[in-house]
Protein backbone atom coordinates (compact mmCIF):
# COMPACT_ATOMS: atom_id res chain seq x y z
CA UNK A 1 0.00 0.00 0.00
CA UNK A 2 1.37 3.17 -0.87
CA UNK A 3 2.74 5.64 1.44
CA UNK A 4 2.28 2.70 4.22
CA UNK A 5 4.56 -0.08 2.99
CA UNK A 6 8.01 1.99 2.69
CA UNK A 7 7.34 2.30 6.00
CA UNK A 8 7.58 -1.64 7.05
CA UNK A 9 10.48 -2.05 4.44
CA UNK A 10 12.35 -4.67 6.17
CA UNK A 11 15.10 -4.19 4.73
CA UNK A 12 15.70 -0.99 5.93
CA UNK A 13 14.82 -1.94 9.29
CA UNK A 14 17.67 -4.27 9.66
CA UNK A 15 19.82 -1.18 8.10
CA UNK A 16 18.29 0.67 11.10
CA UNK A 17 18.88 -1.64 14.02
CA UNK A 18 22.62 -2.40 12.67
CA UNK A 19 23.22 1.29 12.92
CA UNK A 20 21.76 1.00 16.55
CA UNK A 21 23.80 -1.79 17.67
CA UNK A 22 27.23 -0.06 16.24
CA UNK A 23 26.12 3.58 17.79
CA UNK A 24 24.86 2.71 21.53
CA UNK A 25 27.89 1.58 23.68
CA UNK A 26 25.94 1.03 27.09
CA UNK A 27 22.52 -0.21 27.74
CA UNK A 28 19.84 2.90 27.62
CA UNK A 29 15.87 2.79 28.53
CA UNK A 30 13.88 4.91 26.34
CA UNK A 31 10.02 5.40 26.84
CA UNK A 32 7.60 5.77 24.22
CA UNK A 33 4.63 7.30 25.54
CA UNK A 34 1.83 6.50 22.55
CA UNK A 35 0.22 3.58 23.27
CA UNK A 36 -0.06 3.04 19.38
CA UNK A 37 3.58 3.08 19.23
CA UNK A 38 3.36 -0.09 21.81
CA UNK A 39 1.37 -1.73 20.24
CA UNK A 40 3.70 -1.65 16.86
CA UNK A 41 6.58 -2.19 18.93
CA UNK A 42 5.68 -5.30 20.64
CA UNK A 43 3.49 -6.47 17.53
CA UNK A 44 7.00 -6.34 15.24
CA UNK A 45 9.14 -7.52 17.92
CA UNK A 46 10.88 -4.35 17.67
CA UNK A 47 11.32 -4.45 21.27
CA UNK A 48 13.24 -7.72 21.07
CA UNK A 49 15.49 -6.86 18.49
CA UNK A 50 16.92 -4.38 20.16
CA UNK A 51 21.00 -4.27 20.95
CA UNK A 52 21.77 -6.24 24.31
CA UNK A 53 20.78 -4.13 27.54
CA UNK A 54 18.39 -1.28 26.05
CA UNK A 55 15.09 -1.29 26.45
CA UNK A 56 11.20 0.50 25.72
CA UNK A 57 9.58 1.18 28.88
CA UNK A 58 5.72 1.06 28.08
CA UNK A 59 4.33 4.53 28.98
CA UNK A 60 1.26 5.80 29.87
CA UNK A 61 0.06 7.16 26.24
CA UNK A 62 -3.21 4.86 26.18
CA UNK A 63 -6.28 7.64 27.37
CA UNK A 64 -8.72 4.84 27.73
CA UNK A 65 -6.48 3.13 30.05
CA UNK A 66 -5.74 6.70 31.95
CA UNK A 67 -9.38 7.45 32.45
CA UNK A 68 -9.87 7.01 36.10
CA UNK A 69 -12.21 4.25 37.73
CA UNK A 70 -14.62 6.85 39.41
CA UNK A 71 -14.93 8.69 35.68
CA UNK A 72 -16.33 5.77 34.67
CA UNK A 73 -18.90 4.83 36.76
CA UNK A 74 -20.19 8.91 36.28
CA UNK A 75 -20.57 7.48 33.28
CA UNK A 76 -22.53 4.36 33.74
CA UNK A 77 -24.37 6.65 36.62
CA UNK A 78 -25.70 8.70 33.62
CA UNK A 79 -26.04 6.77 30.91
CA UNK A 80 -28.53 4.28 33.01
CA UNK A 81 -30.65 7.63 33.04
CA UNK A 82 -33.50 6.76 30.94
CA UNK A 83 -33.45 10.57 29.46
CA UNK A 84 -30.27 10.21 28.03
CA UNK A 85 -28.65 9.04 25.13
CA UNK A 86 -24.87 8.00 25.81
CA UNK A 87 -22.49 8.35 23.49
CA UNK A 88 -19.00 7.30 23.02
CA UNK A 89 -16.04 6.13 20.44
CA UNK A 90 -16.42 2.45 20.71
CA UNK A 91 -12.83 1.85 22.66
CA UNK A 92 -14.99 2.86 25.77
CA UNK A 93 -17.56 0.36 25.97
CA UNK A 94 -15.78 -2.44 27.23
CA UNK A 95 -13.88 -0.98 29.84
CA UNK A 96 -14.76 -1.84 33.28
CA UNK A 97 -16.05 0.58 35.81
CA UNK A 98 -16.33 -0.92 39.63
CA UNK A 99 -19.44 -3.07 39.20
CA UNK A 100 -20.38 -3.07 35.74
CA UNK A 101 -19.16 -1.48 31.64
CA UNK A 102 -21.30 0.85 29.29
CA UNK A 103 -21.75 -2.71 26.70
CA UNK A 104 -23.62 -4.28 29.25
CA UNK A 105 -25.84 -1.28 30.64
CA UNK A 106 -26.21 -1.20 26.61
CA UNK A 107 -27.51 -4.98 26.87
CA UNK A 108 -29.56 -4.08 29.95
CA UNK A 109 -31.78 -1.50 28.00
CA UNK A 110 -29.47 1.92 28.22
CA UNK A 111 -29.43 4.15 25.19
CA UNK A 112 -25.60 4.10 24.08
CA UNK A 113 -24.29 4.37 20.92
CA UNK A 114 -21.13 4.58 19.21
CA UNK A 115 -20.53 7.09 17.21
CA UNK A 116 -17.38 8.11 14.89
CA UNK A 117 -17.48 12.13 15.83
CA UNK A 118 -18.38 14.00 18.39
CA UNK A 119 -20.65 15.92 15.54
CA UNK A 120 -22.25 12.73 15.14
CA UNK A 121 -23.62 13.60 19.24
CA UNK A 122 -24.51 17.08 18.57
CA UNK A 123 -27.05 15.97 15.60
CA UNK A 124 -28.35 13.13 17.30
CA UNK A 125 -29.11 16.25 20.15
CA UNK A 126 -30.36 17.78 17.11
CA UNK A 127 -33.36 15.13 16.09
CA UNK A 128 -33.71 14.33 19.66
CA UNK A 129 -34.93 17.79 21.30
CA UNK A 130 -36.48 15.80 24.21
CA UNK A 131 -33.16 13.82 25.15
CA UNK A 132 -29.85 14.83 26.70
CA UNK A 133 -27.36 13.93 24.73
CA UNK A 134 -23.58 12.75 26.22
CA UNK A 135 -20.13 12.54 24.58
CA UNK A 136 -17.58 10.36 26.39
CA UNK A 137 -14.89 13.03 25.49
CA UNK A 138 -11.92 10.82 26.42
CA UNK A 139 -8.28 11.76 25.24
CA UNK A 140 -5.04 13.42 24.79
CA UNK A 141 -4.59 16.83 22.78
CA UNK A 142 -5.18 14.81 19.58
CA UNK A 143 -9.05 14.87 20.32
CA UNK A 144 -9.60 18.17 21.83
CA UNK A 145 -10.29 19.90 18.92
CA UNK A 146 -12.65 18.02 17.71
CA UNK A 147 -14.82 17.85 21.41
CA UNK A 148 -13.91 21.92 21.55
CA UNK A 149 -15.76 22.15 17.51
CA UNK A 150 -18.89 20.40 18.78
CA UNK A 151 -19.51 22.38 21.89
CA UNK A 152 -18.88 25.76 19.76
CA UNK A 153 -20.70 23.97 16.96
CA UNK A 154 -23.22 23.02 19.76
CA UNK A 155 -23.44 26.81 21.06
CA UNK A 156 -23.84 28.25 17.93
CA UNK A 157 -26.45 26.31 16.79
CA UNK A 158 -28.71 26.69 20.23
CA UNK A 159 -28.56 23.03 21.49
CA UNK A 160 -29.40 23.38 25.30
CA UNK A 161 -29.76 18.91 25.37
CA UNK A 162 -25.77 18.38 24.53
CA UNK A 163 -22.82 18.01 26.91
CA UNK A 164 -19.67 16.48 27.56
CA UNK A 165 -18.41 13.97 30.02
CA UNK A 166 -14.56 15.38 29.84
CA UNK A 167 -11.56 12.98 30.45
CA UNK A 168 -9.03 14.93 28.78
CA UNK A 169 -5.89 14.96 29.90
CA UNK A 170 -2.09 16.26 29.15
CA UNK A 171 1.05 14.74 27.99
CA UNK A 172 3.76 17.23 29.23
CA UNK A 173 2.67 17.25 33.21
CA UNK A 174 2.97 13.50 32.47
CA UNK A 175 5.97 13.63 31.25
CA UNK A 176 7.28 15.51 34.03
CA UNK A 177 5.77 13.44 36.72
CA UNK A 178 7.44 10.66 35.65
CA UNK A 179 10.63 12.23 35.48
CA UNK A 180 10.09 13.62 38.97
CA UNK A 181 9.38 9.98 40.39
CA UNK A 182 11.67 7.97 42.78
CA UNK A 183 10.92 4.85 40.65
CA UNK A 184 12.34 6.79 36.86
CA UNK A 185 14.63 5.03 34.80
CA UNK A 186 13.93 6.73 31.81
CA UNK A 187 16.53 8.62 29.77
CA UNK A 188 14.53 9.99 26.74
CA UNK A 189 10.85 10.21 25.76
CA UNK A 190 9.62 9.25 21.93
CA UNK A 191 6.93 11.79 21.93
CA UNK A 192 3.83 10.88 20.37
CA UNK A 193 3.67 12.16 16.81
CA UNK A 194 -0.52 12.84 16.32
CA UNK A 195 -0.64 14.85 19.36
CA UNK A 196 2.62 17.21 18.42
CA UNK A 197 0.60 16.66 14.94
CA UNK A 198 -1.75 19.54 17.01
CA UNK A 199 0.23 20.81 19.96
CA UNK A 200 3.89 21.28 17.92
CA UNK A 201 6.84 20.31 20.54
CA UNK A 202 7.84 23.54 21.82
CA UNK A 203 6.12 22.46 25.26
CA UNK A 204 8.71 19.73 25.44
CA UNK A 205 11.71 22.21 25.42
CA UNK A 206 11.81 22.94 28.88
CA UNK A 207 11.34 19.49 30.16
CA UNK A 208 14.34 18.33 27.79
CA UNK A 209 16.70 21.08 28.83
CA UNK A 210 15.49 20.94 32.68
CA UNK A 211 15.44 16.78 33.31
CA UNK A 212 18.39 16.20 30.56
CA UNK A 213 16.63 13.69 28.71
CA UNK A 214 16.57 13.80 24.93
CA UNK A 215 12.83 13.78 23.41
CA UNK A 216 12.21 12.63 19.98
CA UNK A 217 8.74 13.15 18.02
CA UNK A 218 7.99 9.78 16.48
CA UNK A 219 5.79 8.94 14.34
CA UNK A 220 3.72 5.26 14.42
CA UNK A 221 4.84 2.76 11.68
CA UNK A 222 8.16 0.25 12.02
CA UNK A 223 10.56 2.43 10.64
CA UNK A 224 9.26 6.00 12.50
CA UNK A 225 10.01 4.01 15.99
CA UNK A 226 13.14 2.50 14.75
CA UNK A 227 14.81 6.04 13.36
CA UNK A 228 13.24 7.81 16.62
CA UNK A 229 14.94 5.43 18.69
CA UNK A 230 18.27 5.81 16.49
CA UNK A 231 18.17 9.36 17.09
CA UNK A 232 17.08 9.54 20.73
CA UNK A 233 20.62 7.01 21.37
CA UNK A 234 22.85 9.61 19.22
CA UNK A 235 21.71 11.97 21.76
CA UNK A 236 22.01 10.11 24.77
CA UNK A 237 25.58 8.87 23.28
CA UNK A 238 27.07 12.38 22.91
CA UNK A 239 25.21 13.65 26.12
CA UNK A 240 22.60 15.97 24.55
CA UNK A 241 19.57 16.58 25.23
CA UNK A 242 17.05 18.29 22.88
CA UNK A 243 13.75 17.54 21.07
CA UNK A 244 14.40 16.02 17.60
CA UNK A 245 11.13 15.53 14.79
CA UNK A 246 11.48 12.02 13.44
CA UNK A 247 7.87 12.62 11.61
CA UNK A 248 8.65 15.70 9.85
CA UNK A 249 5.98 14.48 7.52
CA UNK A 250 2.99 15.14 9.69
CA UNK A 251 4.37 17.62 12.62
CA UNK A 252 5.67 21.31 12.71
CA UNK A 253 7.18 22.90 15.82
CA UNK A 254 4.15 25.04 16.79
CA UNK A 255 1.57 22.94 15.38
CA UNK A 256 -1.86 23.52 14.40
CA UNK A 257 -2.72 27.24 15.55
CA UNK A 258 -6.49 27.11 14.28
CA UNK A 259 -7.06 23.78 16.14
CA UNK A 260 -5.39 25.18 19.83
CA UNK A 261 -7.18 27.99 19.41
CA UNK A 262 -10.66 26.28 19.51
CA UNK A 263 -9.05 24.12 22.32
CA UNK A 264 -8.11 27.73 24.34
CA UNK A 265 -11.61 28.69 23.70
CA UNK A 266 -13.66 25.79 25.36
CA UNK A 267 -10.90 24.29 27.56
CA UNK A 268 -9.03 25.42 30.71
CA UNK A 269 -6.26 23.54 31.92
CA UNK A 270 -6.86 21.86 35.59
CA UNK A 271 -5.56 18.85 37.61
CA UNK A 272 -6.72 15.65 36.38
CA UNK A 273 -6.68 12.26 38.01
CA UNK A 274 -5.37 9.42 35.98
CA UNK A 275 -6.46 5.72 36.62
CA UNK A 276 -3.90 3.77 39.11
CA UNK A 277 -1.31 6.79 39.29
CA UNK A 278 -3.25 9.63 41.08
CA UNK A 279 -3.35 13.29 40.52
CA UNK A 280 -1.20 15.28 37.84
CA UNK A 281 -1.45 18.83 38.66
CA UNK A 282 -1.94 20.97 35.37
CA UNK A 283 -2.80 17.50 33.60
CA UNK A 284 -5.94 17.51 32.56
CA UNK A 285 -8.94 19.82 30.56
CA UNK A 286 -11.83 21.34 31.69
CA UNK A 287 -14.59 23.04 29.96
CA UNK A 288 -14.25 26.94 30.81
CA UNK A 289 -16.81 28.89 32.81
CA UNK A 290 -18.27 30.16 29.71
CA UNK A 291 -19.15 26.61 28.83
CA UNK A 292 -19.90 25.18 31.45
CA UNK A 293 -23.68 24.69 30.70
CA UNK A 294 -21.86 21.88 29.07
CA UNK A 295 -20.32 20.17 31.30
CA UNK A 296 -22.39 16.68 31.95
CA UNK A 297 -21.02 15.90 35.20
CA UNK A 298 -22.60 19.50 36.36
CA UNK A 299 -25.55 18.86 34.54
CA UNK A 300 -26.45 15.16 36.11
CA UNK A 301 -24.81 16.27 39.34
CA UNK A 302 -22.43 12.66 39.92
CA UNK A 303 -19.30 15.00 40.43
CA UNK A 304 -19.23 13.57 44.21
CA UNK A 305 -19.00 9.58 43.17
CA UNK A 306 -15.79 8.16 43.72
CA UNK A 307 -14.30 4.98 43.34
CA UNK A 308 -11.54 2.59 44.36
CA UNK A 309 -9.17 0.99 41.83
CA UNK A 310 -9.10 -2.89 41.69
CA UNK A 311 -6.51 -4.15 43.99
CA UNK A 312 -5.77 -6.94 41.53
CA UNK A 313 -5.18 -4.61 38.79
CA UNK A 314 -1.31 -3.06 38.75
CA UNK A 315 -2.66 -0.61 36.01
CA UNK A 316 -0.53 2.20 38.12
CA UNK A 317 2.54 0.09 37.67
CA UNK A 318 2.20 -0.75 34.31
CA UNK A 319 1.07 2.71 32.67
CA UNK A 320 4.28 4.36 34.45
CA UNK A 321 6.42 1.53 32.82
CA UNK A 322 7.99 0.28 36.25
CA UNK A 323 5.94 -3.45 35.81
CA UNK A 324 5.24 -5.75 32.44
CA UNK A 325 1.93 -6.83 32.13
CA UNK A 326 3.65 -10.43 32.73
CA UNK A 327 4.59 -9.08 36.31
CA UNK A 328 0.55 -9.36 36.92
CA UNK A 329 -0.92 -12.26 38.51
CA UNK A 330 -3.65 -12.23 37.21
CA UNK A 331 -2.34 -11.40 33.73
CA UNK A 332 -3.31 -13.99 31.05
CA UNK A 333 -5.41 -15.96 33.27
CA UNK A 334 -8.33 -13.92 35.33
CA UNK A 335 -7.71 -10.84 33.01
CA UNK A 336 -7.79 -11.05 29.09
CA UNK A 337 -9.30 -9.22 26.57
CA UNK A 338 -12.48 -10.95 27.24
CA UNK A 339 -12.51 -10.75 30.87
CA UNK A 340 -10.67 -7.63 31.36
CA UNK A 341 -9.84 -6.82 35.23
CA UNK A 342 -8.52 -3.07 34.06
CA UNK A 343 -8.51 -0.66 30.60
CA UNK A 344 -4.86 -1.76 29.29
CA UNK A 345 -6.34 -5.35 28.82
CA UNK A 346 -9.06 -4.27 26.77
CA UNK A 347 -8.40 -0.86 25.03
CA UNK A 348 -6.91 -1.35 21.42
CA UNK A 349 -4.02 0.99 22.63
CA UNK A 350 -3.27 -1.18 26.02
CA UNK A 351 0.12 -2.49 26.90
CA UNK A 352 -1.68 -5.27 28.29
CA UNK A 353 -3.26 -5.82 25.32
CA UNK A 354 -0.47 -5.67 23.22
CA UNK A 355 1.06 -8.04 25.22
CA UNK A 356 -1.82 -10.53 24.90
CA UNK A 357 -2.16 -10.22 21.38
CA UNK A 358 1.01 -10.82 20.82
CA UNK A 359 1.04 -13.91 22.72
CA UNK A 360 3.53 -12.70 25.07
CA UNK A 361 4.16 -15.11 27.92
CA UNK A 362 5.22 -14.79 31.61
CA UNK A 363 7.07 -17.95 30.09
CA UNK A 364 8.55 -16.24 27.32
CA UNK A 365 10.07 -13.39 29.82
CA UNK A 366 11.33 -16.26 32.40
CA UNK A 367 13.10 -17.76 29.04
CA UNK A 368 14.59 -14.68 27.69
CA UNK A 369 15.75 -13.67 31.05
CA UNK A 370 17.54 -16.80 31.51
CA UNK A 371 18.80 -16.79 28.29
Amino acid sequence: MKYLDEYRDPALARRLLDELAATATQPWALMEVCGGQTHTLVRQGIDELLPAGMRMIHGPGCPVCVTPLELLDRAMAIAIRPEVIFTSFGDMLRVPGSDTDLLSLKARGADVRVVYSPIDAVRLAQQHPDRQVVFFAVGFETTAPANAMAVLHAAAAGIDNFSLLVSHVLVPPALTAILESETCQVQGFLAAGHVCAVMGWTEYEPIAERYRVPIVVTGFEPLDLLEGILMAVRQLETGRYAVENQYARAVRRDGNRPAQLAVGEVFRITDRAWRGIGTIPTSGLALTDRYAGYDAEQRFDVRDLHAEENASCIAGEILTGTRLPTDCAAYGTRCTPRTPLGAPMVSTEGTCAAFFSAGRTVQDRTLKEMS
